[in-house]
């Protein structure tokens, strides 16, 4: 993109923006934002237009069957999944397929996440279907409500809801989005970590504590560690699973539906959401400011905005990530810890600790928190870090010291423009918490 003449940006914030004024000196490399893509007319036709077009897979209706128990996963509030305007057209194709609704159970794919009051997952599927449908909330921690299914090849146990392992037919509803590990969301996503145990969801994690796997985001799926071993974790159920995933673009509108195969039709929906969301910088930055949107939710998921973005930063360079946490902290394990060290002895051992962290006893924190430990500390080994989240409290912040938590983000310019200089590169990323940069050189 062309160098920008004025160094004043306007940064979506909730319903307002926040206005910033760059330093003079800084050299705007551009404002990268998603493309722009239409969204669809109807979300319901377009599920039933997907539907009709399976990728890779019979039709829904085609593998479901009169007497069939069938398992229907769908993700929880932190993802922007339109469930409510999907769900129908899913269970008219089930029910045409001979599937009443008795059969259904809807598991909503928690992964490590708290459980959904009944309440939120009756706004979620919506009315009508809360009413006809049983629900249930996985739960990661109940051997009861587990399957052991074996292990991956790389190692992963593989122990997964017992509602689904038990189903004739799994059908995952979600969304494709851009994901740090996984190179995108949705597919076999919803199974492994979404109804997967906690000893599963960990070690899949753990495969990318590597330096040429921590940064996944927008990675061709096919190369992930972790992507791979989850599609065939997922593959271990003894029912066919099916998908139906939606495209979103930066304003969270559906722009495509697809569904079929787990990977097959997985993967036609990747080349959407990439056309979307990734977006070209010729060469990394010395300063990235990056925003949350759309992942407002809580920190967990903003912090996607600073592991979407890490990548455009020189080593050395600055990055300074707004992040709304509307909600607040979410399960960040590591932010429950006590600070052990202060951020500068941190980052002085931070070589010396990422190579431990594959390996190293993790005091109470769970498995699941090895790879977020892994990447915060490649992260500062990159640059420095500053956090404008007004929604977190002090003592959360002092068990998060890979980052600088500051007051405004005016301070954050302030603490960039005296390591940076006054003449500086900058990239700014209005949508961080989905667009991504291409590697740049």
């Amino acid at each position: 993109m062309s160098t920008l003449s004025d160094h004043a940006v306007q940064l979506p914030w909730g319903a307002r923006r926040l206005e910033l004024t760059l330093p003079a000196g800084w050299d705007v490399r551009g404002v990268f934002r998603a493309a722009a893509s239409s969204p669809v007319d109807d979300v319901g036709a377009a599920v039933r237009a997907a539907l009709h077009a399976p990728v890779g897979s019979l039709g829904l209706a085609a593998l479901a069957r009169a007497g069939a128990r069938v398992a229907l996963v769908v993700d929880d509030d932190s993802r922007p999944t339109p469930v409510a305007e999907m769900l129908p057209e899913v269970l008219a194709e089930l029910e045409r397929g001979g599937v009443e609704r008795d059969a259904v159970t809807i598991v909503t794919a928690l992964g490590l996440h708290r459980a959904m009051t009944p309440e939120e997952v009756r706004a979620r599927v919506g009315e009508e279907v809360f009413r006809t449908v049983t629900f249930e909330n996985h739960d990661c921690d109940d051997p009861a409500r587990l399957a052991a299914l074996g292990r991956t090849a790389r190692g992963t146990p593989v122990l997964l809801n017992r509602t689904d392992a038990d189903a004739d037919l799994v059908v995952c509803v979600g969304c494709i989005e851009p994901h740090v590990i996984a190179g995108f969301g949705g597919g076999a996503k919803m199974i492994v970590p979404g109804v997967a145990a906690r000893e599963t969801i960990g070690h899949n994690h753990a495969l990318h504590c590597t330096p040429e796997t921590f940064d996944g985001v927008g990675r061709p799926c096919d190369s992930s560690p972790m992507r791979l071993d989850l599609e065939k974790a997922a593959s271990l159920l003894r029912p066919p699973v099916f998908v139906v995933d939606a495209v979103l673009n930066g304003d969270l509108d559906v722009v495509r539906v697809v569904a079929g195969d787990a990977v097959a039709a997985h993967r036609e929906g990747v080349r959407t959401s990439r056309s979307i969301f990734s977006v070209q910088l010729e060469q990394a930055v010395d300063v990235v400011v990056t925003t949350s949107r759309p992942m407002d939710q809580d920190l967990r998921q903003g912090l996607k905005s600073l592991a979407n973005t890490i990548r455009a930063v020189r080593r050395g360079g600055v990055l300074i990530a707004l992040v709304r946490a509307e909600e607040g902290v979410g399960v960040v394990g590591l932010a429950q810890r006590k600070r052990s060290l202060p951020p500068r002895a941190l980052r002085l051992l931070a070589p010396l600790l990422v190579r431990l962290v594959p390996k190293m006893p993790l005091g109470g924190m769970g498995e699941e928190d090895r790879f977020f430990l892994y990447f915060a500390l490649q992260a500062m080994r990159r640059a420095r870090l500053f956090l404008y989240a007004p929604t977190i409290g002090e003592d959360v912040r002092r068990g998060l010291p890979f980052a600088t938590f500051v007051d405004s983000p005016e301070q954050a310019l302030d603490k960039a423009q005296a390591i940076v200089g006054d003449a500086a590169t900058v990239a700014v990323f209005p949508d961080g918490g989905a667009t991504y940069p291409e590697s740049p050189a």
